[in-house]
């Protein structure tokens, strides 16, 4: 292929979340052209749920190509490969003829619990083969779960997949995956970036329930005629592995290296850090996987409560989340503000609880809800100073964090971390679009273009420097916080 030709090249990028899927088209030259996306929504049918139809997947995936179609001009003629992100942990389960035998289960449902003990009982070196802790988040103790409560489906279940494989196999046909998300099932040995027969069997389960291994930007085969059909895309447009959420979004904001960091500010918070070798620290929550590059891992701090409660909020006052944010108190009043634990969806990092629960403390009749808004916002922030003591405890020392993710979007609460956590916050051009554009990278990566020229870091468009007149206020509410949560916990 001519320099030429692979200049006008262009690819597009998914991202499967939690609240929705994005779709981007990026050019070989680095040009993000255009953008697109469509809803989903969560149901949750009993306590500690937390479940989605694959089908709506699809739907969401399909309305978000056709937009990004209508705004893409003539780039789209230029695609020549995809890639998916997507959120980890969910079940997918299908049977022998490919069809999906329940709802998936998420990455924040907090069902499985018990099955975690059970999980490390039956296989007592769990934490040194996978290199975490089994929470309740992970794949494996949905499977147990689901033997234990759903005979039926686990006895008919022929392979499992991840969210965004289940769309890779819907694009191409190929059931795959790649070591960043197979790392968050529990089922990988995560140091020799394998499936790990002894994982596997302590669920009752075989190598052949799982889909093919590969690494990232790896391509596993070409998008179904029938689709390119449907989207008017070129013939033989290739798929590749594609990548967890987190890995994608640290991929599309260049954090690749040991000491870079990112913050994902989406539905879940992140802290996420690369590494050279699969350092564990499992007694601190902190997670280590595999990245979405060969021969690199990640240490990451994984808060479940992040923009989500400030969406959670939006519901109970009927005000869109900027208006919420727009009406911030003051400085000086803040500190009077109450305290809000966001503990919503349980906690992962430090407290490994999927029982937790939120509370506001403080609250008085005087309060108003700007004050309350606040400290909705400033319990996250909270949360992410936890995450962030885990990972520094666990080793990993990140001077300064980009900011990814929806929520990266409001100047606030950027600052507002950046006081708490008493570090640089660096806010990226194209901030919310970081996992699909990660996505897109992969795919440009698949097609032979050179790492150094397709990873390039960010412009920055805005940093947020902790304010030395805040910082004392915002620790001494840190310390408040953290004083709460044994006492509040015991009583939940």
């Amino acid at each position: 292929m001519s320099t030429q030709s692979l200049s006008t090249e262009a690819v597009i990028g998914l991202d499967l979340g939690t609240s929705g899927v994005k779709a981007v088209l990026l050019t070989a030259a680095g040009e993000l052209v255009a953008e697109a996306g469509a809803p989903l929504e969560v149901s949750r049918p009993q306590p500690l749920w937390s479940e989605q139809a694959p089908a709506d997947w699809w739907q969401a995936v399909d309305a978000a190509l056709l937009r990004l179609r209508e705004s893409a001009g003539p780039h789209w003629s230029q695609v020549r490969a995809l890639a998916v992100a997507g959120q980890m942990h969910g079940a997918v389960l299908l049977d022998a003829a490919g069809e999906v035998l329940r709802p998936a289960i998420l990455w924040n449902d907090g069902r499985s619990q018990a099955e975690c003990d059970e999980l490390e009982a039956r296989e007592p070196a769990t934490r040194r083969i996978t290199a975490n802790r089994a929470m309740a988040g992970f794949t494996a103790p949905k499977l147990l779960w689901v033997a234990k409560h759903e005979p039926d489906v686990f006895a008919r279940t022929a392979k499992v997949l991840l969210p965004k494989d289940w769309l890779v196999w819907r694009l191409c046909g190929q059931m795959s995956t790649d070591t960043s998300d197979a790392a968050g099932t529990l089922w990988l040995d995560v140091a020799r970036r394998q499936w790990s027969e002894a994982m596997l069997a302590a669920c009752g389960m075989r190598v052949q329930q799982m889909p093919a291994l590969h690494e990232g930007p790896e391509p596993v085969g070409t998008l179904r005629d029938e689709w390119a059909s449907r989207w008017e895309l070129p013939r033989g447009v290739q798929v590749a592995a594609g990548a967890g959420d987190n890995a994608a979004g640290a991929i599309g904001v260049g954090v690749v290296r040991p000491g870079q960091a990112l913050l994902s500010l989406g539905t879940s918070g992140v802290i996420f850090t690369p590494v050279a070798e699969p350092l564990a620290a499992p007694e601190r929550g902190v997670h280590t996987f595999c990245h979405a590059l060969p021969g690199v891992w990640h240490q990451m701090a994984v808060m479940l409560n992040a923009a989500s409660a400030l969406a959670w909020w939006s519901r109970i006052t009927g005000a869109e989340p900027a208006s919420l944010l727009a009406e911030l108190p003051d400085a000086p009043a803040r500190e009077a503000a109450p305290l809000f634990l966001p503990y919503l969806s349980g906690e992962r990092t430090p407290h490994a609880d999927p029982g937790a629960t939120a509370t506001f403390l403080g609250l008085t009749a005087a309060h108003d809800r700007p004050a309350m808004s606040y400290a909705v916002i400033e319990g996250v922030a909270h949360v992410f100073a936890d995450g962030l003591a885990a990972l520094q405890a666990a080793g990993s020392r990140p001077e300064r964090l980009l900011a990814i993710g929806g929520g990266a979007r409001s100047p606030a609460w950027l600052q507002l971390i950046a006081d708490t956590l008493q570090l640089p916050v660096d806010q990226p051009a194209g901030a919310e679009m970081g996992p699909a554009l990660g996505a897109a990278r992969l795919a440009l990566l698949a097609l032979g273009h050179p790492f150094e020229a397709v990873v390039q870091p960010p412009r920055i468009a805005c940093s947020y420097t902790p304010d030395a007149q805040r910082v004392p206020a915002c620790q001494r509410r840190l310390q408040r916080f953290r004083a709460a949560w044994a006492p509040l916990r015991a009583l939940s």
